[in-house]
């Protein structure tokens, strides 16, 4: 493992700026019935965004809206159910002072979104639905760029790498040159490693020791690990909701390595992790 500074480029989010040199946590708000740690629990609109605010108070900065589960087997989501989920919890957040994140592949939902007040676009799929690039160069929004192989149903088959590191660096560039001939802004683009998806245990943890490689692709990297399994499985099996403190540990071996932005389930302790970590670099 390597340290390494943070990104200086200040991310315009409406009227909102995200300052890419200081850490950010991105509060995970899944609006679903199934998602693998939190599936059911804020399905309502109501409780959604009572979520979200006890998010934003214990110090997220962004809020990740998902309507469609990509845990490993997922079932497929209709574009019609996953607007009906995410754009009413989108109308009532844009009036607060927050990032609104859509986890989203579907460049249809991406539109409402941001028609209703959303701001990123955070896609598993890295793009590749049809009209996704083009769609996202339209809008002019930020987009966050995932690495995975397959789909949701078939990724945990694909995860034969010569060099899990260095093919997940390719495959990203890959997708972010796509990106670019499409009209997306260098600017705008921000780059994920996609633990969990088509990587096994030891995979995973090789890519976070090596997580600083990716700095050299020139973009804000978000690490989202919060609660996979392959943290259970660096505590011995421990199940989804034991995985907290394990998941702030990797989280802060990301920052340390140059992720700008965490996508946590446990923000306040997230949060706090990374107060000390600024207050060790003198950023308090």
């Amino acid at each position: 493992m390597q340290l390494m500074p943070l990104p200086q480029r200040i991310w315009q989010c409406g009227q909102l700026q995200l300052d890419l040199s200081r850490p950010h946590v991105m509060g995970i708000l899944n609006v679903t019935p199934d998602s693998f740690s939190d599936g059911g629990q804020h399905n309502s609109k109501d409780a959604a965004v009572a979520h979200a605010l006890a998010m934003m108070a214990e110090g997220a900065t962004v809020i990740d809206i998902g309507g469609e589960s990509t845990r490993p087997g997922a079932a497929a989501v209709s574009v019609e159910e996953e607007l009906q989920r995410v754009v009413p919890v989108v109308e009532a957040l844009a009036q607060y002072p927050v990032a609104i994140s859509i986890d989203t592949s579907e460049p249809k939902v991406m539109q409402a979104a941001v028609a209703a007040g959303a701001h990123i676009w955070n896609d598993v799929r890295a793009l590749t639905r049809p009209q996704a690039l083009q769609t996202a160069a339209a809008l002019n929004i930020p987009v966050i760029i995932m690495h995975m192989r397959g789909e949701p149903t078939t990724m945990n088959n694909l995860d034969q790498y010569t060099d899990v590191t260095q093919d997940v660096m390719r495959e990203l560039s890959e997708r972010v040159q796509d990106a670019l001939d499409a009209g997306v802004k260098p600017e705008h683009i921000m780059i994920d490693p996609g633990f969990g998806f088509a990587k096994n245990a030891k995979q995973n943890l090789q890519l976070l020791n090596e997580l600083y490689q990716l700095n050299q692709l020139g973009y804000p990297m978000l690490s989202a690990l919060s609660r996979k399994r392959f943290i259970g499985a660096a505590l011995g099996g421990a199940e989804a909701q034991q995985r907290a403190i394990g998941s702030v540990a990797g989280h802060l071996l990301s920052v340390q390595q140059g992720a700008c932005m965490v996508r946590a389930h446990d923000v306040k302790a997230t949060a706090d992790a990374l107060k000390v970590w600024q207050a060790m670099q003198g950023g308090v």
